[in-house]
């Protein structure tokens, strides 16, 4: 029977908890951008087929040379020069052109591709940010919360004082005081907590509000010194520039097939009266490029004039990236020292100041205000460590999911060939 009334207690303390790759996994899954993006690829390669095939043919019918007054007016038949006219014509679109076309947009499913890869890092990123700021907010509240139990016993140790005749009334409000300041701040985190997980939820919906399980490890991030040039070349943004300017180049290849025109072949049965013969009319037709210079010539110009200019834009936004993550890693790694001077020297020393404050106190040999000061610096100077850690935090997950591990090249060796076949797996299901 124990244990039976036990059960209910021990399920209900196995409450779900939603780890960081719980949360990126629920983000992906979710996304409706993702899936944009994959039928924009998916369009643009059944576009590629159907941009390589001939024209359809056209199917002509009419009637020449119908008499409108006269004996024979409005007769099919009786004049020798009225036929009925069923043509077929097929314009022959050079192979070169096709495959142009073709090509065009085997280009724009890359860049769709490109686009999916780059929403995916954003995705990991943000939902990242998101759930560290709840993790760490919720922190900062279970601080405030364990210095409001402390201060509320300083309450009661300063009433006793003064019923006893060892304190002042001022004292007992300057307690008061000190717990509601912090009562003030546990109202400022609760809404910061309400707001970070609004914006986890964004991500992963529902499972935004329950616990969070612990952090991974954020002293080591995917992105390092030594490596960043590196992998810089798979950055989402210039991937998704350097498939743009794919994309002007293949425009330009199609502009410059255009220069060559296309002929067309027309078939014609026509049909007269049964006291005349009946007539076959074969006819080539090609479109007369009298001015190049002005009109196909210029056209191919601007296209590679606009493939130019996104070239000029990606080697701009390259150089602006690597600028950016090289500050990011500065700032990480600035951030790492600067907490561990936090908790080698800064916290003992606060936590130090408070409990030599409170013993001389307790020893009537310093008043309640220097403890309730060392307590308030203490509070600042664990809640600045406490931030200055999520601002780390920040910047790893900026570091950690700038490139998402499907872009970066993959080892030959014979020790990732599996999670080479992986990602090449990965990318067929994509395409």
């Amino acid at each position: 029977m124990a244990l039976l009334m036990g059960a209910p207690s021990l399920s209900a303390q196995a409450q779900p908890t939603l780890s960081l790759d719980q949360a990126l996994r629920l983000a992906q899954d979710r996304s409706r951008q993702l899936t944009a993006q994959e039928l924009a690829a998916v369009a643009a390669r059944e576009m590629s087929v159907a941009a390589g095939q001939l024209p359809d043919p056209t199917l002509k019918a009419g009637v020449n040379n119908l008499p409108v007054d006269g004996a024979d007016r409005f007769s099919l038949t009786r004049d020798f020069m009225t036929m009925r006219s069923v043509a077929v014509m097929q314009e022959l679109t050079r192979d070169d052109k096709r495959k142009a076309r073709s090509a065009r947009f085997d280009r724009e499913a890359e860049l769709a591709e490109a686009n999916r890869a780059a929403a995916l890092a954003d995705l990991r990123r943000d939902t990242a940010m998101a759930w560290l700021d709840t993790h760490f907010q919720q922190r900062m509240r279970a601080l405030l919360r364990d210095q409001r139990t402390e201060a509320t016993l300083q309450i009661e140790a300063a009433e006793a004082a003064y019923r006893g005749g060892r304190g002042t009334q001022a004292e007992v409000f300057a307690a008061r005081s000190a717990v509601a300041q912090i009562d003030n701040r546990l109202r400022e985190i609760e809404v910061q907590i309400a707001s970070a997980r609004t914006r986890l939820a964004r991500w992963v919906g529902a499972a935004a509000e329950q616990d969070l399980a612990a952090p991974p490890p954020l002293d080591t991030a995917q992105l390092d010194a030594a490596s960043v040039e590196a992998r810089l070349d798979h950055h989402p943004q210039i991937a998704v520039l350097a498939r743009q300017e794919a994309a002007a180049r293949a425009d330009a290849d199609v502009a410059t097939s255009a220069k060559r025109p296309d002929w067309s072949v027309e078939l014609m049965f026509s049909q007269r009266g049964s006291a005349y013969s009946n007539m076959v009319s074969l006819s080539v037709s090609v479109p007369l490029q009298w001015d190049q210079k002005n009109r196909q010539d210029r056209e191919v110009a601007a296209r590679l004039a606009l493939a130019e200019q996104v070239r000029a834009q990606r080697e701009e936004a390259a150089r602006e990236h690597a600028a950016e993550t090289r500050i990011w890693l500065l700032q990480w790694q600035s951030s790492r020292e600067r907490l561990a001077q936090y908790d080698s020297a800064l916290v003992p020393l606060a936590t130090e100041r408070t409990r030599a404050a409170l013993a001389a106190y307790r020893g009537a040999g310093s008043p309640l205000a220097a403890v309730l000061e060392a307590r308030r610096m203490e509070i600042d100077t664990r809640m600045e460590r406490l931030r200055l850690e999520m601002e780390a935090a920040g910047l790893w997950a900026r570091l950690q999911y700038l490139i998402p591990p499907e872009q970066l090249p993959v080892p030959t060796n014979s020790a990732t060939n599996g999670v080479a076949n992986g990602t090449t797996a990965y990318k067929e299901s994509q395409r």
